[in-house]
C-alpha cells in the first residue's frame, strides 16, 4: 500500500476513532482514510468501551474545558439529523456531597448557557420525580444537582450509525487484527502489522485503541527496542461492571420518565455511581462502584494492564463479586426492594485511563508519524459528535494551546497524580473474581 502525506490510519473504531474520521472528512476531504478494528462495525457484540446499550450524555462538569466541550457536542446531538435520534433528553439527579453542584451551576454562568439547571436542598430534591430516588443514600450529601438538559444517548445505534454514514463516503473500514506497529528505517511510524502478516500503512498513524493502548505499545516497543514508546503510567486498562433489569409494566411506568442517576463521592470514597433510564426494551441499567485493572505479563518482564486475552475481552463473563457491586449501586439508588431484582445482562466494559481523567489526544513524542487519541476513562462517549475535531486539529498543529497542555502525551508530575480522581482504577480484576470451590477431601 502507497502511502501520501494525506493518508490516515486510525486504529480502533470506537468514539475517537470514528469521529476523527468523521472530521477528516469534512476537513480533508481529499485524503485517504483507513479505520481497522477488530470487529465489525455492525457486530452484535465489540470490544470498544462506546458500545454499550446507553451512555451517558451531559455537560455537567466542575472542569469548565469539558463543560464547553460537552454543551458543543451536547448541541449537535439536539439538533444534528445524523446524531439526534440516539439522544434523550431527560434530565440528570446528581446526589452532591462536595461543592460539585455550585461548580458546574457556576461553569454555566460563566459560559453564558441558560439551561434548567440548579442545586436542590435534599428534603426538596426527595420529593421530585414522583419519589423515585426517596430510598437512595444520601449520607453526607449536601444538596442534589438537577439539570434537564442532560440525559443519555442510545450508544451503540449511535455509533453503528456515525460509522456507516462515514464508510458510505469513502472512509474504508477494515477489520482485522493488530499485532505491534510498524516502523521505516528511520524510526517512523509507518502503519500496522496484523496477526496475519500483513502491513497496513499511513504517513499519519493514530492510535484510538482504549483499553488495548497500552498493550499495543508495549509489545511494539519489544519488538523494535525503541522503549520510548512505552505508555508508563500514562495510561492504564480499567474495567467496571454494568447490569440490566427488565422492568415489568407496574414498575416502567414508576420508571419512563426517570432522569439519569448519579451518586457523587470523593476520591477517597471510590467513583461515582450511575442509574440510566428503562431502554425501548424497559430495561433499567447500572454500573458498578468497583473500577479495577487487569495487571499482566503481556511478554517476559513486561507487565500492563490490559483486558483478557479472549478476543471478546471475555466482557461476558461476570463473577458474582461483580454482580454484587452491580447490585450494591443498584440500592444505593432505589433501597431494600432491589434486592429481588433478576439482573438479565451484565458486561464488563473496558476503557483507557489516564491518572487524572484527561484525554490523551497528541503526537507520541517516541515516534515521527505516530498520534495518540483515546483514554476516555469512562466519560468519553458525550463528546462523540466534536472530539474528532480537536483530534483533527491536533494532527494539523493548530489546537489550542490550553488543551494541548492538557492532553499532551508527555505529562508533567500532576498530570500523572491519580490521588484526586475517582475513577481511576484502584483494584485488580483477580481481587473481583470469586474464589474457586476447595476440593473435598
Amino acid at each position: 500500500m502507497t502511502t501520501s502525506e494525506d493518508s490516515y490510519l486510525i486504529l480502533g473504531a470506537g468514539i475517537f476513532g470514528v469521529s476523527t474520521a468523521y472530521h477528516l472528512l469534512q476537513s480533508h476531504p481529499t485524503a485517504s482514510i483507513t479505520l481497522i478494528d477488530r470487529d465489525a462495525f455492525d457486530a452484535d457484540s465489540r470490544v470498544a468501551a462506546s458500545w454499550d446499550w446507553n451512555k451517558v450524555v451531559r455537560a455537567d462538569y466542575a472542569d469548565i474545558t469539558y463543560c464547553r466541550l460537552a454543551l458543543e457536542a451536547q448541541d449537535i446531538f439536539n439538533n444534528d439529523p445524523l446524531w439526534q435520534p440516539y439522544f434523550h433528553e431527560t434530565g440528570v439527579y446528581w446526589v452532591c456531597r462536595d461543592e460539585y453542584a455550585q461548580d458546574v451551576v457556576g461553569n454555566y454562568k460563566k459560559l453564558g448557557r441558560k439551561a434548567e439547571i440548579a442545586a436542590h436542598p435534599l428534603d426538596e430534591a426527595k420529593r421530585m420525580y414522583g419519589g423515585l430516588f426517596e430510598q437512595a443514600d444520601y449520607t453526607d450529601a449536601r444538596e442534589v444537582l438537577v439539570n434537564r438538559t442532560s440525559g443519555w444517548a442510545a450508544a451503540g445505534d449511535c455509533l453503528r450509525a456515525v460509522t456507516r454514514w462515514i464508510i458510505e463516503r469513502g472512509v474504508k473500514y477494515v477489520q482485522a487484527d493488530v499485532e505491534r506497529l510498524a516502523f521505516d528505517g528511520e524510526g517512523s511510524c509507518v502503519g500496522v502489522r496484523t496477526k496475519t502478516g500483513e502491513e497496513i500503512r499511513g504517513s499519519k498513524v493514530i492510535l484510538s485503541t482504549g483499553a488495548f493502548t497500552a498493550k499495543l505499545l508495549e509489545v511494539s516497543a519489544a519488538a523494535t527496542g525503541k522503549e520510548h514508546l512505552r505508555a508508563g503510567p500514562r495510561i492504564v486498562a480499567g474495567g467496571i461492571a454494568t447490569g440490566m433489569v427488565t422492568l415489568d409494566e407496574t414498575s416502567y411506568e414508576k420508571f419512563a420518565k426517570m432522569p439519569v442517576g448519579f451518586q457523587g463521592y470523593s476520591a477517597d470514597k471510590g467513583p461515582f455511581l450511575g442509574t440510566l433510564p428503562p431502554t425501548p426494551e424497559k430495561q433499567l441499567k447500572w454500573w458498578g462502584r468497583t473500577i479495577f485493572s487487569n495487571t499482566q505479563e503481556v511478554l517476559p518482564g513486561r507487565f500492563v494492564s490490559a483486558p483478557p486475552t479472549d478476543q471478546d475481552y471475555a466482557q461476558w463473563k461476570v463473577s458474582k463479586k461483580l454482580e454484587d457491586d452491580v447490585r450494591y449501586s443498584a440500592r444505593m439508588f432505589y433501597g431494600a426492594p432491589t434486592a429481588t431484582w433478576k439482573f438479565e445482562k451484565l458486561r464488563i466494559c473496558w476503557d483507557a485511563f489516564t491518572p487524572t481523567g484527561d484525554f490523551i489526544i497528541s503526537p507520541h513524542s517516541g515516534a515521527k508519524g505516530l498520534y495518540v487519541a483515546t483514554c476516555g476513562s469512562f466519560h468519553g462517549f458525550k463528546f462523540f459528535p466534536v472530539v474528532g475535531k480537536y483530534v483533527v486539529q491536533m494532527l494539523d498543529g493548530t489546537l489550542d494551546a490550553d488543551l494541548k497542555h492538557k492532553w499532551a502525551w508527555d505529562r508533567t508530575a500532576e498530570q500523572l497524580d491519580s490521588t484526586v480522581n475517582p475513577e481511576f482504577p484502584r483494584s485488580e480484576m483477580s481481587d473481583m473474581l470469586d474464589a474457586a470451590p476447595m476440593a473435598k477431601l
